[in-house]
This record gives C-alpha cells, sequence and structure tokens, in this order.
C-alpha cells in the first residue's frame, strides 16, 4: 500500500507539472508558423504602416513571418471580429486601434471582454487642420468664424463613430458649435476633399495631415493632446483655449481572448524591445507618433479609459453609431 500510495504521489506531482511544463514549452517554441496581424484599414494607412513596421521586426527576432491583412470595411469591425473569432493560439493577431474605443451597436462581440491586450505601439496627437480659404488663423477665430455660420460648416471624418469624428463631436460639445459632420470611408479621402475645399474642417490623423501642412495646403489650428507635438512644436493645444480638451489617437496589439499569458508576455516583450529601437522611434516619429510602451495590463487600461471616455461623448451628443 504505501508503494502503491508513493507511486500515486509522483504521478500526482508530475501531472501537476505537466500544464506549467506545456505552457513552458508554447513559449519557448512560439511562434512555430506564419502569424497574421489584421489590419482594420486598406493598406497605405498609418496603421498599415505601422502593423508591418512591426511586423517586420518581429518576424527577424522571432524567425517566422508575421503577415499583414488588411480587412477593411464596417467602421473596422470585420477585422476585428475576425481576430475576436479566431482561436487564441497567438497565430492571429490585431492591430487595434482608438477605433476599437468606439462602442458600436448590433456587433457580435464586446471589444472589451472579447479580446487580450497584448502591447501598445504609439500615441499620436490630431491635428485640427481647416481649408485655407477658411479664414480662421486660430481655434477662437475659428469658433467665432463657425458660430456666424451655424450648420453650414462641413467637418470631415473618416467615418461615423472613427476616433476622428469623436474628436470632433467632442470639441463640438464644449464649444456649442453647430457643424455638419461628413463620413468619408477613411482618412485619405476626407484629406482630399478638406485640401479640395469640400469640408472645412478636419480632426485628422497626424500622419494623414501633416505633409500637407507643411506644403502649405491645409492650415493647423492646434492638436488635440494634453502637450504639444514634437512634429508640430509651433502648433497650439486645443486646450490652451478649451481647458480640459483632449483626444488622441492610439494603436497596439491584441490578441483574441484566453491567448495564453505566456505568449503574451513574449509578444509584449519583443515589441516593447522594438519601440526602443532608434530606427523604429525615427520611423514613428516621421509619422508625427510617439512611442507608447508598457505592460499588456498598461495598453488594456488605455483601451478601458477611452472606451469609458467616447461612450459618455457618444450618449451626451446623441449619436447613433451602427
Amino acid at each position: 500500500m504505501t508503494i502503491q500510495r508513493r507511486q500515486f504521489l509522483r504521478l500526482a506531482v508530475c501531472a501537476g507539472a505537466f500544464p506549467t511544463l506545456s505552457r513552458m514549452a508554447s513559449a519557448l517554441d512560439y511562434p512555430t508558423r506564419p502569424v497574421r496581424i489584421i489590419v482594420r484599414f486598406p493598406a497605405g494607412g498609418a496603421d498599415d504602416i505601422v502593423a508591418r513596421l512591426i511586423g517586420q521586426w518581429l518576424s527577424e527576432q522571432l524567425g517566422q513571418p508575421f503577415l499583414v491583412e488588411n480587412r477593411p470595411g464596417a467602421s473596422g469591425n470585420i477585422a476585428t471580429e475576425a481576430v475576436v473569432r479566431a482561436p487564441a493560439d497567438g497565430y492571429t493577431l490585431l492591430l487595434a486601434s482608438a477605433a476599437n474605443a468606439v462602442v458600436y451597436e448590433k456587433l457580435n462581440f464586446t471589444f472589451l471582454s472579447d479580446i487580450t491586450s497584448v502591447a501598445g505601439i504609439l500615441r499620436t496627437a490630431f491635428v485640427v487642420v481647416v481649408n485655407p480659404t477658411v479664414p480662421a488663423k486660430t481655434i477662437p477665430e475659428f469658433i467665432a468664424y463657425a458660430k456666424a455660420s451655424p450648420g453650414k460648416i462641413s467637418m470631415a471624418s473618416p467615418g461615423l463613430g472613427t476616433p476622428n469624428h469623436m474628436a470632433g463631436e467632442l470639441f463640438k460639445m464644449m464649444t456649442g458649435l453647430d457643424m455638419q459632420q461628413v463620413p468619408y470611408r477613411g482618412g485619405a479621402p476626407a484629406v482630399a476633399d478638406l485640401v479640395g475645399g469640400h469640408a472645412q474642417i478636419m480632426f485628422a490623423v497626424m500622419a494623414d495631415a501633416i505633409e500637407y501642412i507643411r506644403a502649405g495646403k491645409l492650415r493647423a489650428l492646434a492638436v488635440t493632446t494634453a502637450t504639444r507635438s514634437e512634429a508640430l512644436p509651433d502648433i497650439p493645444t486645443v486646450a490652451d483655449f478649451l481647458p480640459g480638451y483632449e483626444s488622441s489617437y492610439w494603436s497596439g496589439i491584441a490578441a483574441p481572448k484566453n491567448t495564453p499569458v505566456d505568449i503574451v508576455e513574449k509578444l509584449n516583450k519583443e515589441i516593447n524591445r522594438a519601440l526602443a529601437d532608434p530606427t523604429i522611434k525615427r520611423r514613428l516619429a516621421d509619422l508625427g507618433a510617439s512611442v507608447f510602451s508598457g505592460s499588456p495590463a498598461d495598453f488594456g487600461r488605455l483601451i478601458a479609459d477611452d472606451t469609458d471616455k467616447w461612450a459618455k461623448v457618444i450618449q451626451v451628443a446623441g449619436i447613433k453609431v451602427e
């Protein structure tokens, strides 16, 4: 009986060690085949550039291809659902962005509870830009200009419920302005129409607008972050004129919920190493962005905070986001 009991205890101890050993093995082996990074928007945009930049680094460091797959449509929710429904094995990742913090009605998933945050990558300001035909050169001048023409100012955005749209709605709430939101299918066509004079103002992602600003085809009035942007150091913040205003665009990597912790930690470590690399930091700076490194929990808190913030804006503004 004693021998049998000792054998049983040894087997029990070994069995208890199996899950730990399995997790260690999965982290050591991962990845053993190509990994997909799904992007919500078409190729060529800022999110696509960031995904390819990080994907190349991960490919070089982890020895397997990290392939970018663009799945635009339904304000990015097609791409997000594809990741939510994927196996939680680390082989399907999402280039998550501030767009994921806007809660749409009638979705088949809940982003906050159906994903695992892996690592932040960047944060960047929106820049408030106007067509040069608009006489305003400052935020107070624009507010006065818009109040003199209620309902006649067109505010371009990449689409209903996008972070750009939300930044504009927050601005409208805090100023009492009556502006008409004009949604486009992406940032590039929205900026193009703004340059063409078909809209008057836009809260643009820095990467979409900065070359037009430098060329004099758009006028920058302010940036939306609490502090000035290194990319446009001479441009004031909206908060300089509207205390308490703040909005930013961010992106990072997310995975399906229940993705093994060791795989998440391995990816987080490598992405943070990438963000410390001078070449990658310089590439992100070229996009007008700064790195947002940290733990998976740090990225998760950013997502949760932004989701709560925009939910309140949607409710107060009476916006229907479907």
